[in-house]
C-alpha cells in the first residue's frame, strides 16, 4: 500500500515558536524561591539560566522570533514529515485516519533538538563556557551534547543510572559529539553522594540526576544549566512541530479530531498540542487531546496537582505542577525519558483546565504497539514514543467497534535504534508491567513541601 508523507519544503520551517500562555483563560501559578517560599523574579534564576531564556520563561509575547542562526540548523531536519499510517490502518481494519508526525528523522534521532539547538544557541550569545544537565534514556543528553559541538561549548551531562547501564550506544552517541557522561547518582556531587550514602544500589531517577546537573551549574560560574523538558521555554521551542504539523493537516485535507502524545515531562507532547489547543481556544478545533504517560510512573493519572521540587535534593524552585513526590523513584521500565517524578506546570494547567486529558499505558501493552507499528510502518519507536502508539492504536479500535471515521494525529517523537536491547527483552519476555503501589504514592505525596 501506497506511504503518504505530507512534506513541507525548508522555506515553511516556522519563523517564530507559539507562546500559548497569553491565550489561555487563567494564567500559570507563579515558580516559587525554593527557601523564600516567595514567587521567583528574573534574578533568581539568573545562576542557572541565560537571561534570554529566563524571559522566554514569563513572556506574553503570542509569538517569540526563531534566531535566523537556529532556523539554519533546524534546516538538516526540518521540516520533519508527517506521514499517513495506511498499513497500520489496513493491519487493524479501523476506518480512522492515522497520521504520525516523524520527530525521528534528526540527527539526535528525536524531538530534543528542537530545544537543544535554541538552548545552546543563548547561551553561547550569553558567554557560557560549559552546560550540565541531566538525561534519562539519553535523547535529550545527546541532542544537548550534539548542539554544544555546533556552538563550541562543553557539555557535562548525568545519566540516570538504571539507562546508563541499559543504553550504553547512547551514552557512547553523547561522547562522540563531545560531552562528559557520568551515572547518576555519582560521587562527583554533594547530592549524588548523599543519594548513595542512603541507597549505594539506588537506580537513579531524573529528579536525582537533575539535582546533580543544578548543583554544578549553581557552584560554577561559567556553567549553566539546561533542561529537557518540563519549562515553558523548552516547551515554546518545541511548538515547530505543531506548527508544521497544523499546515500538513491542511495539505491533507482533514482536521485531527484526536491528537495524541507521550508525556514524561511534557516537551513533545506540547510541541504538538499547544499550537491546536491554540487552536482550540479561539473556536477553530475540536479535537481531544491526549497525554500518555506510563503506568510505572503516573504523575497525571495518580498523582496530586500542586507544588512541588523539580528535583529530589530540593535545589530547585518550587512548580505548581501534577506530582508524585520528589522523593518518588520509578521501576527501571525501559521508557527512561518518562521516568519522572513530575509534569511540566504548563501541560498540567492544560489538563487542570480540561484542555487535554491524559490515560495511562502499562509497558507490555506500549512496546507490543510499537512492534505492530514497526511491522506495518517499517520505523522502530523510541520505547517513550510506544505510549503515544499505543494511545493510538487504541483510539483506532474505538473507531472500529463505533463504526465511525475518526482523523487520529501523534507525535512520534523519536526512533529506537538506540533501545534494541529493550525489544531484546521485549521479545525474550524479560519485561513486565508495574502498576505503582498505592501506598508507596501515597509515601512519596506525604513529603510535599508545605506552601501557604
Amino acid at each position: 500500500m501506497e506511504t503518504i508523507q505530507y512534506n513541507l519544503p525548508q522555506s515553511r520551517i516556522p519563523r517564530t515558536w507559539s507562546n500559548i500562555l497569553p491565550a489561555l483563560p487563567a494564567p500559570l501559578a507563579p515558580p516559587l524561591h525554593p527557601g523564600t517560599l516567595k514567587p521567583l523574579g528574573p534574578d533568581d534564576l539568573a545562576p542557572l539560566f541565560p537571561m534570554s531564556l529566563i524571559m522566554q520563561e514569563v513572556s506574553a509575547e503570542p509569538e517569540i522570533e526563531i534566531p535566523e542562526a537556529v532556523r539554519q540548523i533546524y534546516a538538516q531536519w526540518r521540516p520533519s514529515p508527517m506521514m499517513r499510517a495506511r498499513r497500520l490502518e489496513k493491519a487493524l481494519d479501523t476506518p480512522a485516519h492515522i497520521y504520525y508526525k516523524y520527530e525521528g528523522q534528526s540527527p539526535a534521532g528525536s524531538h530534543k533538538l528542537n530545544t537543544a539547538v535554541a538552548q545552546a544557541y543563548y547561551n553561547k550569545q550569553d558567554g557560557t563556557r560549559r552546560l550540565s544537565t541531566e538525561t534519562g534514556a539519553g535523547q535529550w543528553g545527546s541532542a544537548l551534547a550534539m548542539a554544544c559541538a555546533f556552538f563550541g561549548l562543553e557539555c557535562k551531562v548525568y545519566m540516570v543510572r538504571v539507562s546508563y547501564d541499559q543504553k550504553p550506544y547512547r551514552r557512547a552517541l553523547m561522547e562522540v559529539f563531545g560531552a562528559s557522561v557520568t551515572a547518576s547518582p555519582s560521587n562527583e556531587t554533594d547530592s549524588g553522594r548523599a543519594i548513595l550514602a542512603v541507597h549505594p544500589d539506588s537506580p537513579g531517577s531524573l529528579g536525582i540526576a537533575i539535582s546533580e546537573a543544578v548543583e554544578v551549574a549553581a557552584k560554577d560560574g561559567q556553567t549553566k544549566y539546561a533542561l529537557g523538558s518540563v519549562l515553558n521555554h523548552v516547551l515554546l521551542h518545541q511548538t515547530v512541530i505543531g506548527q508544521e504539523a497544523i499546515e500538513q493537516m491542511a495539505m491533507a485535507g482533514e482536521d485531527p479530531d484526536v491528537i495524541i502524545g507521550c508525556a514524561g515531562g511534557g516537551s513533545n507532547f506540547a510541541g504538538l498540542a499547544m499550537p491546536f489547543i491554540g487552536l482550540k481556544l479561539k473556536g477553530r478545533s475540536q479535537a481531544r487531546v491526549i497525554a500518555v504517560e506510563p503506568a510505572a510512573c503516573p504523575s497525571m493519572t495518580r498523582g496530586r496537582f500542586t507544588y512541588d521540587f523539580g528535583d529530589t535534593v530540593h535545589l530547585t524552585p518550587l512548580v505548581k505542577m501534577h506530582t508524585l513526590g520528589s522523593t518518588f523513584v520509578p521501576p527501571g521500565i525501559h521508557a527512561g525519558g518518562l521516568r519522572y517524578h513530575g509534569m511540566a506546570p504548563l501541560v498540567s494547567h492544560v489538563v487542570d483546565l480540561g484542555l487535554a486529558e491524559a490515560v495511562s499505558v502499562q509497558q507490555l501493552d506500549a512496546f507490543a504497539a510499537g512492534v505492530e507499528f514497526a511491522r506495518a510502518e517499517g520505523i522502530v519507536p523510541a520505547p517513550e514514543s510506544n505510549h503515544a502508539v499505543a494511545e493510538a492504536i487504541r483510539q483506532a479500535l474505538f473507531a472500529r467497534q463505533e463504526g465511525i471515521k475518526r482523523t487520529i494525529l501523534f507525535n512520534l517523537s523519536g526512533h529506537g535504534h538506540f533501545d534494541m536491547q529493550s525489544y531484546i527483552a521485549y521479545h525474550a519476555g524479560m519485561l513486565e508491567n508495574y502498576e505503582y503501589p498505592a501506598g508507596e504514592i501515597a509515601l512519596a505525596l506525604a513529603g510535599l513541601p508545605s506552601v501557604g
